[in-house]
């Protein structure tokens, strides 16, 4: 089995004793949390097709799986043109000139883990020119350690990969929960330190994986506007966030020039 690398190894460590640290105030987390949930409650996912297409009908379309977590369910749209999966569908349209078919895959609270045992045996035979992957949440919602989150995250790829040769492969950044007004102080700092673990882990382990590009996490967001319920993105939201991960896709990598 391979090594953890220096960085890995780094988290992890950092990971282990956060948690003991944390141990005494622990069941204050837990009760926080669990009125944290209830005050938020949960909306209900995007409404009506979970497919679509956009562009001109003459042209043959490129084909994008959105695949993942609440926000490709699109928590906090009306429905799925209006969210994750339709808004990056018609940026990318526009970056490469071309139709775009898209598919949405997408369940409220999955894992990495999760959606490899819930999802990826919903995938149709067909082939996916592009996937996006929106993933992360809940790994951090749900405390997965670094080690974790790297080993379910580079299986899932291999996964679709194996489903998939040919695809470029996007992966959403993991979440700006330092951005969100839902959450309580000192769960929201907690939470967001992880994310930010995650982030550094999936920078350094996709670096290497070919046609596989993560968007990382931006600096800040203006968060004017962009929270439905102070978690999931409302549909200006959703709109912002596709548009500025095809943005940094097109300037940074090129994947389409």
């Amino acid at each position: 089995m391979e090594s953890d690398s220096q960085i890995l190894q780094q988290l992890q460590r950092r990971f282990v004793l956060g948690a003991c640290a944390l141990l005494p105030i622990s069941p204050f987390l837990y009760v926080q949390g669990q009125i944290t949930r209830w005050k938020i409650g949960v909306l209900p996912g995007a409404a009506g097709e979970t497919s679509g297409r956009t562009g001109g009908q003459d042209e043959e379309a490129v084909r994008l799986l959105v695949l993942g977590e609440s926000t490709v369910a699109g928590l906090g749209a009306r429905d799925h043109e209006h969210a994750l999966a339709g808004r990056f569908a018609h940026y990318l349209g526009q970056a490469i000139g071309r139709p775009v078919e898209w598919l949405v895959i997408g369940k409220n609270g999955v894992t990495a883990r999760r959606t490899i045992e819930d999802l990826m045996p919903l995938l149709p035979e067909q082939k996916f020119d592009f996937v996006l992957l929106g993933i992360g949440g809940n790994d951090v919602l749900k405390l997965s350690s670094p080690r974790k989150w790297r080993r379910d995250m580079l299986e899932l790829l291999s996964l679709l990969r194996n489903r998939n040769d040919a695809s470029d492969i996007f992966i959403t950044n993991c979440p700006m929960i330092v951005e969100s007004p839902a959450l309580p102080e000192p769960i929201k700092t907690l939470l967001w330190q992880l994310s930010q673990m995650h982030d550094r882990n999936i920078r350094e382990f996709s670096r290497g994986l070919e046609r596989i590009t993560y968007y990382p996490q931006p600096k800040t967001i203006d968060s004017e506007n962009f929270f439905a319920d102070g978690i999931h993105p409302s549909e200006e939201g959703y709109d912002r966030w596709a548009r500025a991960m095809i943005e940094y896709f097109s300037a940074d990598h090129k994947l389409w020039k």
